[in-house]
């Protein structure tokens, strides 16, 4: 009995053993945990970084100008057949910055006023009036309204990116005295004491040396810059609007940090759109034109409705070459095939292709479609067999590996009822490997919706301002879009950007969705 007691008792190092063998066990479940935590972290500053980016290019800020169709200026006489009228882009272009003009008559004043009014609205972005127009002609010589986006870097103004500045409200204004030089002095008790503090703040986080701050006084639609700012009485250089505007009221401070010659708009065109969202003439509105329109070289008249379609037209091209020749591979290397060296060497070089980079197969694409065989450029046919070439090796081992999960059982239960080896495999073996199969065919076309350097390489970052109608029209995708817009020097593209990679996100986890609904309904447990 003693000998039992003592055998059962672990010594000492025994022990000092499995507490250290518990230890690594929970270091190991806390590394494990650590890690899950870090990727997940990751990827949710991932997701919150592009998607507070795509939140802000969803909407942009629009403008109404209401005009009237002169017949002489739409329609002149002897260019007045629809075609012509809807590429009259020059003319709708002129009654838009007429109606600013008559908004804003300071802006006529010289050259670089109307200039800078005249950059609210581009001329594209009158193009779909000018279509509407030429579809029904009755509507020129009447009023209409035209609804135009507006200028990219005020959009950004008006959701509070681009330029940094800081709003303070001030005290009321009791007096507006006009001076000599057509400026004004503002008093008001205490009026600027807040403003002042602002300013102060301001300037001590600011380097010594830099250029003064401007600031904007709003009242209602006028605006005006202060000098000279005392706590209680101002110089007022006056934007737009009518000084009286100013006297009884407490008007807003804007604290503009960056100086006017480093900022892309202007005080003026500050002034002025402030004055026209106080008319109610802008709106925010939700950017559907992001799946409307092609590309453009404006940032609010870009969209990616030619890059979508010639990512479907290439992933169509990928599907119906790459599907069906590598399951077909797969089903004869996996139940036909003799076991020799010749096979045991091409599945070697299979497995090898699946870790080749995706811009080796762009220069076999390159070399072989373009160079050789003169196939067309910047094409979703070219594109679609070089990724085509880049899924082979996944769909090959995707399904090979579906074809090996099939029962053994099976084909020797069809081959005992005198199905043949062919039977037994399409009849039998292939209906039950479906699902996997699929699963990774689909997998495939996910990574080659997502790659960018093969089609960069056969020329598809081409700028496409069509939609294209076909494999073999001049076309781009969506990888290649969002490498384009990247590099452009415009803030505006940023989110624009962002929101191009949500839109090729949601197409990725749509077919991600598709493989797991396939596997859940059709997989069978053995």
């Amino acid at each position: 009995m003693t000998d039992t007691a003592r055998t059962s008792t672990p010594s000492a190092a025994a022990a000092k053993h499995l507490k250290r063998r518990r230890a690594a066990d929970g270091r190991f479940r806390y590394y494990g945990l650590s890690a899950i935590l870090l990727a997940l972290g990751a990827l949710a500053v991932l997701v919150l970084t592009i998607g507070s980016q795509a939140l802000s290019a969803a909407t942009y800020h629009v403008v109404r100008y209401d005009i009237t169709l002169d017949p002489a200026i739409i329609a002149p006489e002897g260019a007045s057949s629809p075609a012509e009228i809807s590429r009259n882009v020059e003319g709708f272009y002129g009654l838009v910055r007429d109606n600013l003009l008559a908004t804003f008559p300071e802006a006529d004043a010289d050259r670089a006023s109307r200039r800078e009014v005249s950059d609210f609205v581009t001329r594209l972005a009158v193009l779909p009036t000018a279509r509407r127009v030429a579809r029904s002609p009755e509507l020129v010589g009447g009023q209409i309204t035209l609804t135009a986006p507006l200028n990219d870097d005020l959009d950004l103004y008006l959701k509070g990116q681009g330029v940094r500045e800081r709003k303070i409200k001030t005290g009321e204004i009791t007096a507006v005295v006009p001076e000599a030089d057509a400026g004004y002095r503002i008093s008001g008790a205490g009026a600027f004491d807040g403003l002042m503090a602002g300013l102060a703040v301001v300037d001590a986080d600011r380097a010594s040396d830099a250029a003064q701050v401007d600031v904007l006084l709003t009242a209602g639609a006028s605006t005006g810059r202060l000098t000279n700012i005392e706590a209680g009485a101002a110089q007022l250089e006056l934007l737009t609007g009518r000084a009286q505007d100013f006297a009884n009221a407490r008007p807003a401070a804007r604290i503009i940090v960056s100086p006017e010659s480093e900022r892309t708009i202007s005080d003026r065109q500050i002034a002025w759109v402030l004055a026209l969202k106080e008319m109610g003439r802008v709106d925010r509105v939700p950017r559907w034109t992001l799946l409307t329109n092609s590309d453009s070289t404006y940032p609010e008249l870009a969209g990616g409705l030619a890059a979508i379609v010639g990512s479907l037209l290439t992933m169509l091209v990928t599907a119906l070459v790459a599907m069906p020749i590598g399951i077909l591979a797969a089903v004869y290397l996996e139940e036909f095939a003799p076991r020799n060296r010749v096979t045991e060497f091409i599945e070697v070089n299979i497995n090898n292709l699946a870790a080749v980079p995706s811009i080796v197969f762009g220069l076999l694409g390159a070399a072989l479609y373009i160079n050789f065989l003169g196939m067309p450029r910047s094409a979703p046919l070219v594109g679609g067999l070089v990724l085509a070439l880049m899924t082979f090796p996944v769909v090959i081992i995707a399904s090979r590996a579906a074809l090996k999960a099939v029962p053994p059982s099976v084909r020797s239960g069809a081959l005992a009822v005198g199905a043949s080896q062919m039977q037994t495999v399409f009849h039998h073996v292939v209906p039950l490997a479906a699902p996997g199969i699929l699963t990774g065919a689909i997998l495939g076309m996910a990574r080659a919706l997502g790659e960018t350097a093969p089609l960069l390489l056969i020329g598809m970052v081409a700028f496409v301002g069509d939609v294209p109608r076909g494999p073999t029209d001049e076309s781009t995708v969506m990888p290649v879009l969002i490498f384009s817009w990247s590099n452009n020097a415009e803030r505006a593209w940023e989110p624009l950007t962002s929101a191009m990679i949500v839109i090729l996100l949601a197409f990725l986890l749509l077919m991600n969705g598709l493989v797991v609904f396939l596997r859940r309904k059709y997989e069978r447990r053995w």
